[in-house]
């Protein structure tokens, strides 16, 4: 069976300890659980909780037993329901419209507005939920445990570090650095989208002495920062009917690597251009900043930089 298909058909089997309606007073709680986690975890690429059960074949030279392969599973659950709830908390930060090519949860009759953010803290308790219902009793429990903990907080981090730009009532150009970039990148995308998958693998197959933890996050780390380059270029010039939402990284002034590129290269008058449009929510706004993006050959810049960051995974 394909991997993919191994892990999506899994889902059923796996959440359903946190359905059962053990109280009958919550009925509609766990009515709203099952919609928040079908809604906001069953429908992405699954790249993320894949990425847990594929790195376990391999440390398990492809001969995983059946139960390791299903912790590994529950645990690939665990990364998508992590990202679910950050998903849909940054949905309403940064007043989104769509997610996967359909509304975002809060924009949804289920999800209604504010509603949502306590949405996200119930989907976040499913994970711990999942990890005490089949690891309580496993030697790897506090080590995944403690990862997920970790991870989340450190993403919540990044997330406050990519909100700040959104918050100042004046732009100023000198924020945009990219130390401020890498900074984001590191703790907002690449330790829950690339080191936590493997890690979490690393210790449930038992190879997770601090030596290999560390080279490992170290080069996924780098990983991360080579795919959220694409990402950011994508948020700008992708079809959101492709890209499955709608790219507004210009409107929310963030700290891109489209942006931050740009206020290096640009020039005095480039710069006055940059700071009167960006982060309006206006299209013409955003058009005069993709002026200068092009003036600027932000697509050979990109391939430059993509280059660079694989000669230095080495």
């Amino acid at each position: 069976m394909e991997l993919k298909q191994k892990f999506k058909g899994s889902l059923d089997v796996v959440v359903e300890p946190l359905l059962r309606e053990e109280d009958p007073r919550l009925k509609g709680i766990y009515s709203r659980v099952r919609d928040l986690i079908y809604y906001n975890c069953a429908d992405g690429k699954m790249n993320r909780g894949c990425a847990v059960l594929q790195t376990t074949q391999i440390l398990s030279n492809f001969n995983a037993k059946e139960s390791l392969e299903f912790d590994a599973i529950v645990l690939g659950w665990c990364v998508e329901i992590l990202q679910g709830y950050l998903l849909i908390a940054d949905d309403i930060m940064d007043r989104s419209i769509t997610r996967r090519g359909k509304p975002c949860w809060y924009k949804t009759q289920g999800g209604t507005g504010l509603t949502a953010v306590n949405d996200s803290f119930i989907l976040e308790s499913c994970i711990y939920d999942l990890l005490r219902t089949y690891f309580h009793d496993k030697t790897y429990y506090l080590s995944c445990l403690h990862l997920l903990l970790e991870t989340g907080k450190k993403t919540e981090f990044g997330q406050a570090l990519d909100m700040e730009t959104d918050n100042i009532e004046t732009l100023d150009l000198d924020l945009f650095t990219f130390e401020r970039y890498d900074l984001i990148v590191e703790f907002k995308t690449s330790y829950y989208s690339f080191y936590l998958p493997v890690a979490l693998a690393l210790h449930l197959c038992g190879r997770d002495s601090p030596e290999v933890l560390a080279r490992a996050r170290e080069i996924l780390l780098r990983i991360g920062y080579y795919f959220q380059i694409q990402d950011d270029f994508l948020d700008c010039y992708a079809d959101p009917e492709v890209l499955g939402k709608i790219g507004r990284d210009i409107e929310d002034r963030k700290c891109s690597w489209l942006f931050v590129t740009a206020v290096q290269h640009a020039s005095p008058e480039q710069k006055e251009l940059l700071k009167a449009n960006y982060g309006k929510d206006d299209v013409d706004c955003v058009e005069r900043v993709k002026t200068v993006y092009k003036a600027l050959d932000m697509e050979k810049r990109k391939k430059y930089r993509l280059r660079l960051c694989v000669d230095t995974t080495a």
